[in-house]
């Protein structure tokens, strides 16, 4: 399975993976022409729309991309988002016809109530929940949640593909940086990031290992996050740390 980050709207990514017998499917379409452009060159057919939550930015493509083309939709149990063929939720298992992919759908509330991510060939979907070196706001879910959802992601395996649905890794390193100044690994992955970025190369995916690594949101429990925590006046239980770090994280401009 070939997993092709496509670049949309203003910092989005829709997830395209595809077979080498020309069968695809595309997560998140915020919009429709990636897909079409992408979906031409490659000479791909669509065969299932993956969604994660209801935010536009991730559904907006879903119609046009319908009109062309009799995919398959498989979205959260949540009446905001429409042309929905089956609705998942958590432990149930999505297997596309024409492909021999298979995905069990996690919920990870927080970011949205009803979000959840997607979990099979070796990567995790996950939308605006986890991001590489940091995590998505709280729209509607509390702190609990989220640490909840997050903690849920963690404990997949470490080589699993982080895809998530922003490039917002170098902005998201350098608040990191301020959490936990003497971490080589996050100083390993801000370079990566910075190469990249100047080649103007996606960031993603990333390996869930490198975020075990790097990214304070999944290190609540750690001593530099901790002791950081504790001067901001947030280290008596993990809950309160990871909602100090995510109110930092709301109002950081670096």
């Amino acid at each position: 399975m070939h997993v092709v980050p496509l670049p949309a709207l203003a910092d989005n990514y829709i997830w395209l993976l595809h077979d080498d017998d020309g069968n695809a499917i595309v997560v998140d379409p915020g919009e429709a022409a990636p897909v079409e452009a992408a979906l031409s060159e490659r000479k791909l057919r669509l065969r299932a729309i993956l969604l994660t939550h209801h935010h536009n930015d991730h559904i907006g493509g879903v119609g046009a991309l319908l009109a062309r083309h009799p995919a398959a939709v498989y979205a959260p149990r949540d009446e905001r988002i429409d042309y929905v063929a089956q609705r998942v939720g958590d432990g149930d298992e999505v297997s596309i016809d024409g492909l021999r992919a298979r995905f069990r759908v996690i919920e990870i509330p927080g970011h949205t109530l009803s979000h959840i991510a997607y979990v099979g060939e070796g990567v995790l979907l996950c939308g605006d929940t986890l991001f590489s070196m940091g995590c998505g706001r709280l729209f509607e879910g509390t702190p609990q949640q989220m640490l909840t959802s997050l903690d849920r992601l963690a404990s997949l395996p470490g080589n699993t593909k982080v895809c998530c649905g922003h490039e917002y890794t170098a902005a998201n390193g350098r608040f990191a940086l301020t959490i936990e100044p003497h971490n080589p690994a996050l100083a390993e992955r801000i370079e990566q990031v910075q190469t990249l970025r100047d080649q103007q190369q996606p960031s993603l995916p990333v390996t869930l290992a490198t975020e075990l690594a790097s990214n304070p949101f999944l290190r609540v429990d750690t001593d530099e996050v901790t002791e950081w925590c504790r001067r901001h006046g947030a280290a008596t239980d993990r809950v309160t740390r990871f909602a100090t770090l995510r109110a930092a994280k709301d109002v950081f401009r670096g």
